[in-house]
């Protein structure tokens, strides 16, 4: 009986977390680069590979967070979408704290922000999501 109920209780927060990154994924993509709400986003872009083409960049890198979302929350390869969004987590948050620290809505501490997301995505899958494996 308790270890049914606790099973319950990790499917559901396992579901929970897994919307919720999905959301993180879907803000930063659809509203902050496609919609334009945060203009800092383009700026990195534009610092990190280059000003002619930032508009642009930006508005693909969010069509391709939204598509990430859509990846996550299809629960399709739920493991290689996680070690993807840990790779680009990772990837990113490395450029930009070296090339743009003073674009970062943190500065520097966006990277302890990034490492904190790093390990709820691998805690969601590879932890509460491992009788999926």
């Amino acid at each position: 009986m308790i270890v049914r109920k606790l099973e319950l209780i990790n499917r559901i927060v396992h579901m929970l977390l897994t919307l919720g990154i999905g959301l993180v994924w879907i803000v930063n993509g659809l509203f902050c680069k496609i919609l334009g709400f945060a203009p800092r986003h383009e700026q990195i872009v534009a610092r990190v590979l280059g000003s002619d083409y930032a508009f642009g960049l930006t508005k693909t890198i969010g069509a391709a967070e939204v598509f990430m979302a859509i990846w996550i929350l299809s629960k399709i390869r739920s493991r290689l979408s996680a070690l993807t969004q840990i790779a680009v987590v990772a990837t990113m948050n490395v450029l930009e704290f070296f090339l743009t620290p003073d674009l970062l809505l943190f500065g520097h501490i966006n990277s302890l922000v990034a490492l904190l997301f790093i390990v709820l995505v691998y805690y969601n899958e590879f932890v509460l999501n491992a009788d999926s494996a």
